[in-house]
């Protein structure tokens, strides 16, 4: 029964599901000339049948509808006025929710101030595995000149920890109700505005999720007023864009929107804890347009578990020199186990776990790439307080060379390292972990490897001496066994179990060993046979 079951969770995990909104297309013409785009989408209206959704004009872009009907989007390519056709992808928030702790309080906020004290389900942390928030704070809190844009769910403005820090559009809050005050195309637009099709008040970007006001404490909270938690940022603007609706899903359309509207208005971070459909070249135009404002475009890795590298992930994954990518950690400074990563494709690492912030009443804790996601942008907000003149890409630079090394996230993400806000306030680039194995200088060649592939229901045990060595680590060129099922343990001298190895981990090291000695032990199950394993080196000090 177990090996039936595993092979329909393989075909499960590897089939890839693309969502989008069924008989929904969002057209890009080569005019954004709104008389001609209005006669553009009437043509295409007779042409195919389908029914003019929304009319984005300023982006050149039309969403229709086929009324249930399926649609042949070949057939359209085919129009010369059309420059791009697709479907109006469905994208949804990255988080998965954790266990509410008692108290909110500071102690709380591992990734801030990590001790060694447990998170709100008793893991105990690893100290200093945090992004260095008290040092960092030492340099700067944040300023209200900084406008972060939280692209999800909304925001919780009502949140006595947020409402100091929300994004205010004083021209509409002081003007007259229903009229465009400021002339940005937008009525009552005073803390943003919500692009969730068909809402009751679009002006009103009010969470009705959690997501969303989740993602801002941890980016925004206000700090050092006696209450609550602290964000990131002590002082910044929240501009609140809601495209996300209380199911925790939006579409391509709400997306070009939000994005287009912060980066319009002003907004120098854009915080986006979301992700889904397939490549989008509309929905990287508009990113490349935040680029080209001088903004950040941060966005969450994902949450299946999956190489980005070689699993496209969207908005992650586009090729703009202003998206800045991030995978999740736990207290221990392991990657999350649902964390997607990318030795190419995803930057760098932050708290993502059993993390504690506001939500629609009071706090709780959530995890996910969602969760790590507003570290960084919050950390970006202290940077561009600091300096008011370094544009997007700058403080994308900036992040990622003051990576804190750490030696569990080698091939998982390009910088091999966690977020450090203090080092990025510095402008220093962190010294290398001298506990990682990849950074000693004594090594030797080491041929070992399981037969390829190796053999169901083995049980098979190594020992390897380096007489010189006080501590050893060993170097897989590959490792490829069936996850959670076959696992290589290692033991130190004193039979101790030092650390359990699965799945797929190439180019990797296991955990430093003390002593001279180490003992391997190879067990299979008989449901699957991959690679094995490949070790060719050992590294000791």
């Amino acid at each position: 029964m177990r090996i039936i079951f595993f092979l329909l969770l393989s075909i499960a995990v590897s089939a890839k599901e693309t969502k989008s909104i069924p008989g929904e297309y969002v057209v890009k013409f080569k005019s954004n000339n709104k008389s001609t785009l209005s006669t553009l989408a009437n043509q295409v209206k007779i042409q195919t049948g389908m029914e003019v959704k929304t009319m984005l004009p300023s982006l050149g872009v039309t969403v229709f509808k086929t009324n249930g009907e399926k649609f042949n989007i070949a057939s359209l390519k085919q129009n010369s006025n059309i420059a791009l056709i697709e479907p109006n992808y469905i994208y949804s928030i990255n988080y998965q929710k954790g266990v509410k702790p008692n108290d909110p309080s500071l102690s709380k906020l591992w990734g801030m101030i990590n001790i060694g004290q447990p998170d709100s389900i008793g893991q105990v942390g690893v100290p200093g595995v945090d992004i260095n928030a008290t040092s960092a704070w030492g340099v700067q809190t944040g300023s209200a000149d900084i406008i972060v844009a939280v692209i999800d769910t909304g925001v919780n403005y009502k949140s006595k920890d947020l409402a100091g820090n929300m994004w205010v559009n004083t021209a509409e809050k002081n003007g007259k109700k229903g009229i465009d005050d400021d002339g940005n195309g937008y009525i009552d637009d005073v803390y943003g505005w919500n692009f969730v099709p068909g809402a009751k008040d679009p002006s009103d970007p009010l969470d009705d999720q959690g997501h969303g006001s989740h993602c801002a404490g941890t980016i925004g909270a206000v700090g050092n007023d006696k209450f609550g938690i602290v964000g990131v940022a002590w002082k910044t603007r929240i501009m609140a864009l809601k495209f996300l609706g209380a199911d925790g899903s939006g579409s391509l359309e709400g997306a070009l929107q939000a994005i287009d509207y912060a980066t319009k208005n002003g907004a120098k971070v854009l915080s986006n804890s979301w992700s889904g459909g397939e490549y989008s070249e509309i929905l990287k135009e508009a990113i490349e347009r935040s680029y080209k404002a001088g903004a950040l475009f941060v966005a969450a890795a994902g949450n299946n578990s999956a190489n980005n590298d070689t699993s496209e992930r969207y908005p992650a994954n586009y090729d703009v020199p202003n998206v800045l990518t991030v995978a999740a950690i736990d207290n221990k400074g392991q990657l999350a186990s649902f964390s997607n990563f990318g030795k190419n494709k995803v930057h760098i690492g932050a708290p993502g776990v059993n993390i504690y912030s506001t939500v629609l009443k009071g706090y709780d804790s959530w995890s996910g790439t969602s969760m790590a996601t507003p570290h960084v942008s919050g950390a970006a907000v202290l940077l561009a307080s600091q300096y008011p003149t370094m544009n997007g890409v700058q403080l994308k630079e900036t992040i990622l060379n003051a990576a804190k090394p750490n030696k569990l996230l080698r091939n998982k993400v390009s910088t091999a390292g966690n977020l450090d806000a203090y080092a990025a306030l510095m402008q220093t680039k962190v010294q290398p972990d001298p506990e990682d194995p990849y950074n000693w200088t004594n090594k030797m060649e080491y041929q070992l490897a399981t037969e390829h592939p190796y053999k169901p229901e083995q049980n098979s045990t190594w020992e390897i001496n380096v007489p010189s060595a006080n501590k050893i680590a060993l170097y897989f060129e590959k490792m490829d066994i069936e996850f959670k099922y076959d696992t290589v343990k290692l033991y130190d001298v004193n039979g101790k179990l030092v650390q359990i190895l699965t799945g797929d981990s190439p180019d990797s090291f296991s955990e430093p060993i003390n002593g001279n000695y180490v003992k391997i032990v190879f067990e299979t199950d008989r449901s699957v046979e991959k690679h094995g394993f490949d070790i060719t080196k050992i590294h000791f000090k």
